[in-house]
């Protein structure tokens, strides 16, 4: 025990005496953990509090050493402590025991009540009187043991502390500060319980209570002949909304400042509140269990195609599409459906994305899943399921249950757009979304979004008629060809455009160049490639044959972003010609310049950037922008490969901004595909070779030294150099922490990430 600094004597002491104040050195205040704080605070601030003393686990186990060794200075220490919990009148008390865990746990020992007061010094420490019983059962409870504890850890259990009160007269009741749905100050009933009827003076325990903690508690108390004595109290959780309305209330009745509000919240709890929620799970077990890749709870009907889907949303019926995986095709089911199952993939893959933009509840990878989509019927682990059968998804967790449980709607009123506002004061970094609709777009602007930091163009050809646009121009066998299906495409993108930037009314746009691995656009089974055929106006045969020729081993490696760009410039000719068109039109609708940044992605080469630069410059001075004081055009680039980051400074001198996919740089630096990983890296987490999934948090030391060592090198290259990110990345609280350490210009998430952005880079700005 030698060099801890606080001595084993002063490891027991009086938190609470009956008589005077509590006179704590600030090593014993280090030691207050759990109730035994809040009886500290209580008292301190004069309310009346029942006499309490501390006693860590170290100080009693080196009385009962002392005790083998027929010493008594520990106990005579210890027996003085005792005594301050005896009042004026000098009769010892009977006594209380409790636990004062840092976290509370069910399997902690409750209170011991009614102790006698030990009848002679030995009793105090004697394992077999009921004093030193309690005590032992009570550090007992915390359950751990020191074999095997690091030095930290054994330093910790050393610290435990159980209390012993004098027992308090009177009824002994409960209740929470504040009401643990609503937020609304208490007292509220805990656990269902009727609300007691306490004095007046519970009113000032509570406001005291609430001030110190700034948490929902649960309060105990004695009541005794209209007066009140507290007895303890811990922390309990309590709803996001809830927290979220007691934080705001704080501030309005300057208990916190707004900064205090905006420090204090949980960013992970907070996307919690923009959707519905399972309102109770206590009666269920879940069937199944993937990734939550898209958060919110969702009941309805199963169906497995995007066509059943829109009919039954037309038919005002809630319905869970249930897939194998999703693709582009898919879209206008997934848009339909209520909630989406899917039996692979995970946090980033097709279903993971579409779902966090249209804020569709979404369990990805499910691994007991199967879908049969001939026969129309899935089966979950022996289970089986036909259309019409009916399951709940909770997208936060990643839980499927049996049937319809009833749902929460989310409701927050003013109080998640008023701490928002707090945010906004102190944060430097801008928040975009990641969007390609109007709908999308105006959901991210109602959420605070500061601009688009992502327009996925291949996302626009979606429905039906422009995928057989899109396959058109994929299928083509020449140049001529292609140049005729590219221009059919340009109407669809320049209406496109001009809706987008109009609703953004002056905000930045970046649009990605074409980046669609061509394989998720092409018919899969016999039936869809039947169907591409006589859309097209070809033989299937000859359909077979020319999607045989242009099928890839390792499409997300393969012919995709710049390197379309490069081989079949008419694309990127078509696309500039919609982005300016679409932007000279919403130019003359509003009275903002249309602000429109181009991104090529998927670069490796600073070559490559220099020939789409080039060539895409030279379309946008043809057409007069260059000189245009309406539309304010810039050109950058989308580093989503290790090379590109490496050579960050020969890219940045050609380029206005830099924008980082994360999700594809985390592929391709680990070498990991983000749709087969949740098959093993569930298990990686499990047995500690990976602390944490990195699609879903950014891995500082690997991908994260890329990203700092392109900033550093661009920077170095171009000062004026703009930076984004707009992976799925940008939406994770634990990531932007690290990305606000980066100098970072701003943040590109999906719509219901942009609340938690906000708040998460406010709090690590300050």
């Amino acid at each position: 025990m030698d060099g801890r600094p606080v001595s084993l004597a002063q490891e027991m002491f009086a938190i609470a005496p009956a008589q005077g104040k509590a006179n704590l050195t600030a090593a014993q205040l280090k030691l207050l953990a759990g109730k035994a704080r809040w009886i500290f605070r209580v008292g301190e601030a004069g309310f009346p509090t029942v006499p309490t003393i501390a006693i860590t686990r170290a100080a009693w186990e080196a009385l009962q050493a002392e005790r083998t060794r027929q010493d008594i200075r520990l106990r005579t220490h210890w027996v003085s402590c005792l005594f301050k919990l005896v009042s004026k009148d000098g009769k010892p008390p009977a006594l209380v025991v409790r636990t004062s865990a840092a976290t509370h746990n069910s399997g902690l020992q409750p209170a011991r009540t009614g102790i006698a007061a030990p009848a002679a010094p030995e009793d105090s420490v004697d394992p077999t009187r009921a004093l030193a019983k309690a005590i032992k059962q009570a550090f007992d409870s915390y359950g751990f043991s020191p074999k095997g504890w690091s030095f930290r850890q054994e330093d910790d259990r050393a610290r435990q502390i159980v209390l012993v009160q004098a027992e308090a007269e009177g009824e002994i009741e409960q209740f929470l500060t504040r009401n643990a749905t609503t937020g609304a100050i208490g007292p509220a009933a805990l656990n269902g319980a009727p609300l007691p009827r306490s004095p007046e003076s519970v009113g000032s325990l509570i406001s005291l209570l609430d001030s110190k903690a700034g948490r929902h508690m649960a309060c105990l108390v004695s009541s005794h002949r209209g007066k009140l004595q507290f007895l303890s109290a811990r922390p309990v959780q309590a709803s996001a909304a809830a927290e979220l309305e007691a934080a705001v209330d704080r501030v309005q009745h300057k208990v916190w400042s707004p900064h205090n509000a905006v420090s204090r919240v949980d960013p992970n709890r907070l996307s919690q509140l923009l959707h519905p929620r399972i309102k109770s799970t206590d009666e269920v077990n879940p069937i199944a269990t993937g990734l939550g890749v898209a958060p919110g709870a969702a009941s309805g009907i199963i169906t497995f195609s995007a066509e059943d889907a829109a009919r039954l949303r037309a038919r005002g019926k809630h319905c869970i599409l249930v897939v194998n995986e999703t693709g582009p095709a898919d879209i206008e089911g997934m848009k339909a459906a209520t909630g989406i199952l899917t039996a692979r993939g995970g946090m980033s893959s097709h279903a993971g994305v579409i779902a966090r933009i249209t804020g569709k509840p979404c369990v990805a990878g499910v691994r007991t899943l199967s879908v049969d989509t001939v026969e129309m019927v899935c089966r979950i682990g022996a289970r089986e399921f036909r259309p019409g059968d009916r399951l709940t998804i909770d997208g936060s967790d990643g839980s499927v249950y049996l049937g319809t449980l009833p749902l929460a709607q989310p409701h927050i009123g003013g109080a998640i757009g008023t701490l928002l506002g707090w945010s906004d004061a102190s944060r430097s970094i801008s928040v975009r979304t990641n969007v390609e609709t109007v709908e999308s777009a105006a959901t991210a602007l109602s959420f605070g979004a500061e601009g688009i930091g992502l327009a996925r163009s291949e996302h626009m050809f979606f429905s039906p008629e422009r995928m057989v646009a899109l396959r058109r121009m994929i299928l083509s066998e020449d140049e001529e060809a292609r140049s005729l299906a590219v221009n059919g495409l340009v109407d669809f993108q320049t209406g496109d455009y001009e809706a987008l930037f109009s609703v953004m009314g002056g905000l930045p746009v970046t649009v990605r160049l074409f980046d669609p691995p061509l394989h998720e656009f092409l018919p899969r089974t016999d039936e869809e490639i039947e169907e591409t055929a006589a859309s097209l106006g070809v033989a299937v045969r000859a359909l077979k044959m020319r999607l045989d020729r242009i099928a890839e081993i390792n499409p997300m490696l393969g012919h995709r972003g710049v390197r379309l760009a490069i081989t079949y410039p008419e694309i990127l000719q078509m696309q500039m010609q919609a982005v300016i068109a679409g932007a000279r039109a919403a130019s003359e609708k509003t009275s903002k310049p249309v602000p429109v940044e181009v991104m090529v992605p998927f670069v490796s080469t600073a070559s490559e950037v220099a020939w789409v630069r080039d060539r895409a410059m030279a379309i946008v001075a043809n057409a007069g922008l260059d000189r245009s004081d309406r539309v304010k055009f810039s050109f950058g680039t989308m580093i989503e490969l290790p090379r590109a980051c490496l050579r960050a400074g020969d890219i940045a001198g050609m380029v206005d901004f830099i924008s980082f996919g994360t999700n594809d740089l985390t592929q391709t630096t680990f070498g990991i595909s983000r749709d087969d990983a949740p098959t093993f890296l569930a298990v990686y987490q499990r047995k500690g070779i990976y602390e944490r999934d990195p699609f879903v948090t950014i891995d500082e030391k690997g991908v994260g030294e890329m990203i700092a060592i392109a900033i550093e090198r661009g920077r170095a290259a171009n000062p004026r150099l703009k930076i984004g990110i707009c992976g799925e990345h940008a939406g994770d609280p634990g990531s932007l922490k690290f990305f606000s350490g980066l100098g970072v210009d701003y943040v590109s998430c999906s719509p219901y990430r942009v609340p938690v952005a906000r708040l998460t880079l406010a709090q690590a700005s300050t």
